[in-house]
């Protein structure tokens, strides 16, 4: 189980579609991950107040973490698989 006290940052993306690569690419390799996500709620609530204004969806961020002693080895995985 992965927590805020054993855990380390492996990468930040605003890629959906990197962040699944390098979800799978863990997996593979057996290594636990966990992903948090974060949009930004503030522009959101700003474009809904005003129906005029374009509806664009702010961008997602992913961070993806793993455990801190998996951490070497799932840098290693990324940087031969980029």
């Amino acid at each position: 189980m992965i927590t805020i006290f054993n855990r380390k940052e492996l990468m930040i993306t605003y890629s959906m579609e990197k962040q699944a690569k390098i979800r799978n690419l863990l997996v593979e390799h057996n290594i636990d991950y966990s992903i948090s996500t974060l949009g930004n709620m503030m522009q959101s609530y700003e474009r809904s107040m005003n129906p005029l204004t374009p509806r664009i969806n702010p961008p997602t961020e992913y961070r993806i973490y793993v455990k801190k002693q998996d951490y070497e080895k799932a840098i290693h995985l990324l940087n031969e698989n980029r």
